[in-house]
């Protein structure tokens, strides 16, 4: 019966194949059924995702269990991540009760104590056999009155710095994108990404913010490197809309028929996120901002 197993040896594979792994947030049972669903029907390994907001409605101990369940109907490996750990003591509980992966974001500190916050989060997760993907730069909110330029954007250099002192096994960069729904044109640095790349040959890298970025760009960030999309924010608007036009369409008080547009129209946004991941990277291109 599958496990949950790390994050690192999906990444280390997506590297070999040039491929990247779809990391998707689940934020209840249905939205979990739907990933299940769509990983199984595509044969792929997934990351399941969720963030202390998750945490602090479902409670690590359900999500453990649920996590585990689908886990065991799932034909290929998969990981429990933490998506966005803001603490040293939110790692270690996300550790304590099970997560084979967790993120520890740092990217508001100084550089200096977003090494050090990093490097003690994965002395304790190595020690448990856990991944840990840091973050260097910040992957803002496209609510936030930032513009593009004022972006804090992920330097080659430092991204070398950081993982050399830090071992984490993933590394989030900022090249662009942001959390949320986009309000124009999604702009990456594909040159920058390129560099990074470069600069960490052997750490996988991530991209944040997935939700609203086209097929397109994102399978040249996987040829430029990214090993790890993160999808979240289409996938709470799928479900929120579908179960929206059920409740508006029937009186029927049954929750298991009032969810299940929700599940299949999560299940289909997985479904094309997976497929993209999964595809293999066309060849690099020149680069380009």
């Amino acid at each position: 019966m599958p496990k949950l197993c790390p994050s690192r040896p999906l990444l280390d594979i997506a590297t070999r194949e040039r491929k990247a792994i779809a990391a998707l947030n689940f934020y209840n049972a249905e939205t979990l059924i739907a990933h299940v669903r769509a990983a199984n029907a595509l044969n792929e390994s997934i990351i399941l995702q969720t963030t202390e907001s998750t945490i602090n409605y479902l409670g690590l101990r359900m999500i453990y269990g649920m996590a585990s369940a689908a886990a065991a109907q799932l034909e290929q490996p998969v990981a429990l991540h933490l998506d966005h750990g803001s603490s040293y003591e939110l790692a270690a509980r996300c550790i304590d009760h099970g997560y084979t992966s967790v993120m520890i974001d740092g990217s508001r500190l100084s550089f200096a104590d977003n090494c050090a916050l990093s490097r003690r989060v994965v002395e304790l997760a190595h020690s448990a056999g856990v991944s840990v993907e840091g973050e260097l730069g910040h992957v803002g909110q496209n609510s936030e009155p930032t513009s593009p330029d004022e972006q804090l954007l992920t330097e080659p250099n430092d991204a070398a710095r950081f993982v050399s002192e830090t071992e984490v096994d993933a590394l989030a960069v900022a090249v662009g994108t942001a959390h949320g729904f986009y309000k124009g044109e999604v702009r990456l640095e594909f040159g920058r990404l390129q560099e990074i790349s470069k600069a960490v040959p052997k750490t996988p890298l991530v991209l944040h913010g997935g939700s609203g970025v086209s097929p397109e760009l994102l399978r040249r960030a996987i040829s430029s490197g990214i090993r790890k999309v993160n999808f979240g924010t289409e996938l709470k608007n799928a479900f929120t809309n579908a179960v929206k036009t059920s409740l508006a369409s029937s009186d029927d008080i049954d929750l298991r028929r009032t969810f299940a547009p929700g599940i299949s129209a999560v299940e289909e946004i997985s479904r094309s996120k997976i497929q993209i991941c999964s595809s293999v990277a066309y060849e690099r291109q020149t680069s380009t901002s």
